[in-house]
């Protein structure tokens, strides 16, 4: 099962007590970078929040935001009567004892007071909000499942792509001796009509061997195929194989390299700039798989 290293997860609590709000966002990376964020005074719980998404994340940069908020209540608010009759005193004396209206002045700094709530006590209140912490982070889980099930499907068809275009290959290896020697049969021709120059039977064949032999392909391909066979149960693994499949991509590039390397034939080359083509779509969504 392959997952996505990116995603998005979220999880909201209420109550008449609080509300906690958390929220996951992933992207790609080679490693894992975890950053947190969380409402005052819960800065604490930080590490905690880290360790969560640790046991669930194994690769990728993952940012997580807690935000916990508490309903107003009437007795968190206080009217300061000092500051209200000061000011309605002074704006009485400059308007010559004139009445002042009250409600007008409860917008001026200081006359409603809020009261400070007593602070929290974060360890009690902990395992609540590893709760929804965790809900999240399930949530999280869930999407890149399902984009990392998209992604799986798209890279069993584009491994088929290459297991079609390596068999290509090999079924055209074995005319590449016939080919070998008809050219070089053309060219002692020419030499001969040319310039009158004998050719011993036992030179030709000689020649036509170490031709083959410089241009087989046998073994890449036989490496090719385990790769592939690798690839694909990577792909099927319970365990999600990003790193794995970097690996696997890299030496199937190496052997496909070797293969166009050592071919001069149009076919082959053919297949072989297909199965470049595919790899390098391979590795676009490999970047992207924890």
């Amino acid at each position: 099962m392959l997952l996505s290293m990116t995603g998005f997860g979220e999880a909201r609590h209420q109550d008449a007590n609080w509300t906690v709000a958390a929220e996951v966002r992933t992207v790609n990376n080679r490693h894992l970078k975890v950053s947190t964020k969380i409402s005052d005074p819960y800065g604490a719980l930080e590490p905690e929040i880290e360790q969560l998404a640790r046991e669930r994340v194994r690769r990728g940069t993952v940012q997580i935001g807690v935000r916990i908020e508490r309903p107003r209540r009437a007795e968190d608010y206080r009217l300061n009567t000092i500051a209200l009759a000061s000011y309605r005193d002074q704006l009485r004396l400059m308007a010559g004892g004139e009445g002042v209206d009250l409600g007008a002045l409860l917008s001026l700094p200081g006359v409603i007071e809020e009261q400070r709530a007593a602070a929290p006590n974060v360890a009690d209140e902990w395992p609540a909000i590893a709760r929804i912490v965790a809900q999240a982070l399930e949530s999280l889980q869930s999407a890149r499942a399902r984009e990392g099930a998209v992604m799986a499907a798209e890279l069993l068809s584009l491994g088929k792509i290459i297991r079609a275009g390596i068999d290509q290959v090999a079924d055209r290896a074995p005319f590449l001796v016939q080919a070998y020697q008809k050219r070089l049969t053309e060219r002692i021709q020419t030499l001969v009509q040319q310039h009158g120059v004998t050719i011993d039977p036992k030179d030709l064949i000689r020649e036509v061997a170490i031709l083959a032999d410089r241009g087989d392909t046998s073994e890449e391909i036989v490496r090719l195929r385990a790769h592939l066979d690798q690839y694909d149960e990577i792909i099927a693994d319970d365990e999600s194989g990003g790193r794995k499949l970097e690996f696997v991509v890299q030496e199937m590039g190496r052997e496909i390299n070797t293969v166009g390397s050592k071919s001069n034939d149009v076919e082959i080359s053919r297949q072989v700039v297909e199965i470049k083509g595919a790899l390098e779509k391979i590795r676009e969504l490999v970047q992207n798989v924890e």
